[in-house]
């Protein structure tokens, strides 16, 4: 495999660059009288025998051939590198008449002129399925085990969760104009020189190892907009994880797969070069989009490689007028299709995983002509304090192919404590979204009716739920507000208002205005409906009111799928101009406008103008950004914000 990711071949290969497979017949067979003959002749073969016999993952036209490697893992500025070969070098015993083994011995003259690198092979062990994955982490990974449940329980070292301060992008002649930089934007710039420096490093590291793991997918559900993906890791752990996370291939899908469109070189632990400019850690996440091309160094977390295949296809779908979003979606019986936006903690996951409607995914989403696919193929879900009361069906889910990151479980049944925060609070398990009962497959939708945009207010102002016109839908997407509950240093509990465009402002590569202009032209032209829910506090903030009821909030997600709520009386509030339904089924009518349920009507208002204010001062980034000739549908989406 060249460094550019792309697979070459020798004239005795299989299709796209895979060796063909060298088979041979055995004759003998140990006899035993007392009982059915065992085709074995040694414990070796005998063990082989386990492993029931399958076709190789890879279709190989043509039965006999001899094998061949894949040409070297060499970086750009090496002329030479290690020859990568197919198959697990740890496989040294077992006898070839095992089809999934490859012989791995080879012999060759080194020249004069070549390094010490090109004088070892580096094994590509290239999409295993889960159970070979199993086997490699628990052999060679250490704090990989086997739960209770199935799953495979594995640590992600230093790092539990992203590294957002980490991540940055190439600023080139491909992105200079188009991407989001300068202030309140994620994209955090690199040149060129610097991204092949850190290149060079990750590719060198994995030239160092015995063998690497590759995996060919693809991502978006929709089959005239897939991206084909090609991850290159050095842990098993890495490779199932994006085997569950990723969309599966066919057979004949990876048997025609070809180039791949983006590539992700992830080294893993091994760190960047703190001296290398831009640095400014250990850690690096760099992303090329001119070259296709994603490093990862100094991290084993594996939401990076999930999130920055994110942020690449918020930079290449808007490219196809296809609208990318940060977004749980779900489908009712009648092909009524709902979005469900949120930050962590305001209930998008919960709420969006209805035992009564087709579940389309969890977090990634787009909205094309044709309707709405999931980009994933998996889920990736919180565990924290997970039970199967609350949540059956990421519990059930949690089975064998499962990958559980950082838990904490019992060293002797291997039962999984989840409430255990010992490693991180964010204990995470990854898996197929075949494994949730009403799963759609595959996984598209025709346009959505509704986009409801989840809040948790713990300031406790905003109504339980309101209409939206398509200026406030807009506003409401680009402030993507809620508000956690933080510790303050003499130990009194506030809320802390936290906002993140698009409801998922690091992933987002172009201004947010834009992707909010998108939203509200696809919603115009589809007649969907924009919501705003709060899940979080009422009758008072944090501390002095209390949680609305997740009962009162299913009921209104049920009236809005309904589309009753769409033709319930409505009322104005003041300042955020807010349209409140007069009654919901279900739901007291008395908490539908917030006032009503603050027995101190001067704290209510002085928190509401606080929580306007910062509505307002948020804004400010993106005030002087000009969407379409003129500044008509800025001034639109400005005046839909708090009056006060």
């Amino acid at each position: 495999m060249a460094a550019n990711g792309e697979v070459k071949v020798g004239s005795a290969a299989g299709r796209n660059g895979l060796p063909k497979i060298q088979t041979a017949r055995q004759s003998g067979i140990c006899h035993d009288d007392s009982g059915p003959t065992v085709k074995a002749q040694t414990i070796d073969e005998l063990h082989s025998l386990q492993k029931k016999k399958s076709a190789p993952n890879t279709p190989i036209k043509g039965a006999q051939a001899a094998f061949a490697t894949i040409a070297s893992l060499a970086s750009l500025t090496r002329e030479t590198g290690p020859k990568v070969v197919k198959g697990d070098p740890a496989r040294k015993a077992e006898t070839p008449r095992q089809v999934s083994h490859v012989s791995h011995h080879h012999y060759f003259t080194p020249t004069i002129d070549v390094s010490d690198s090109a004088l070892k092979f580096t094994h590509v062990l290239y999409n295993l399925s889960p159970a070979e994955l199993y086997e490699q982490a628990i052999k060679n990974e250490h704090g990989s085990f086997i739960t209770s449940s199935g799953a495979l329980a594995t640590l992600s070292g230093a790092k539990t969760g992203r590294s957002p301060k980490d991540k940055r992008v190439v600023r080139d002649e491909t992105t200079e104009d188009d991407l989001w930089w300068g202030k309140g934007s994620p994209n955090i710039e690199m040149d060129e020189h610097t991204f092949m420096v850190n290149r060079e490093r990750a590719v060198d590291y994995l030239n160092s190892l015995d063998k690497v793991f590759v995996n060919d997918q693809f991502l978006n559900w929709d089959p005239n907009n897939q991206i084909k993906v090609r991850i290159v890791s050095a842990r098993a752990y890495h490779s199932l994880f994006m085997h569950n996370m990723c969309i599966r291939p066919t057979p004949e899908e990876l048997e025609n797969f070809g180039t791949p469109d983006f590539t992700i070189y992830n080294a893993g632990q091994f760190p960047c070069n703190r001296y290398t400019h831009y640095m400014t850690s250990s850690t690096s996440i760099d992303l090329n989009l001119g070259r296709r091309e994603m490093v990862i160094l100094g991290t084993q977390y594996a939401g990076e490689m999930k999130k920055g295949l994110f942020s690449v296809m918020h930079y290449l779908m808007p490219k196809r007028q296809i609208l990318s979003l940060h977004s749980g979606c779900n489908m009712g019986r009648d092909g009524d299709v709902a979005l469900f936006f949120g930050l962590s903690g305001t209930g998008k996951t919960t709420l969006s995983t209805d035992h009564n409607r087709f579940l389309i995914g969890d977090d990634e989403h787009c909205w094309g002509e044709d309707g709405v696919s999931n980009i994933e193929g998996g889920c990736y879900a919180k565990c924290i304090d997970l039970s199967k009361e609350k949540e059956p069906d990421i519990w059930n889910a949690i089975k064998f192919g499962t990958v559980l990151e950082n838990v904490v479980f019992d060293e002797h049944t291997r039962e999984v404590d989840y409430t255990e925060k010992t490693v991180t609070e964010n204990t995470r398990a990854a898996y197929p979204i075949e494994y949730i009962p009403n799963a759609k497959i595959p996984c598209v939708g025709p346009h959505p009716k509704n986009v409801i945009l989840l809040a948790c207010d713990a300031f406790g102002v905003l109504p339980p739920v309101s209409k939206l016109n398509l200026a406030q839908t807009m506003y409401h997407f680009i402030s993507g507000y809620t508000a956690l509950v933080a510790g303050t240093e003499d130990g009194i509990k506030e809320p802390q208002a936290t906002f993140s465009a698009c409801f998922g402002a690091a992933f987002i590569m172009l201004h947010p205005t834009k992707y909010a202009a998108m939203l509200a032209a696809k919603m115009q032209k589809h007649g969907a409906t924009g919501w705003l829910v709060n899940t979080g506090w009422s009758g008072g903030s944090y501390g002095s009111g209390s949680r609305i009821k997740l009962a009162y909030t299913r009921k209104i997600i049920d009236a809005i799928h309904s589309g009753s709520l769409l033709n319930a009386n409505y009322r104005k509030t003041e300042v955020f101009g807010l349209e409140i339904p007069i009654e919901v089924e279900g739901v007291p009518s008395e908490i539908l406008d917030p006032v009503n349920t603050w027995s101190n009507k001067k704290a209510y208002k002085e928190t509401l103008l606080k929580l306007a204010g910062l509505f307002k001062n948020n804004f400010e980034v993106f005030v002087n950004h000009k969407i379409g000739k003129d500044d008509k549908l800025t001034d639109e989406i400005l005046g839909a914000g708090p009056v006060f």
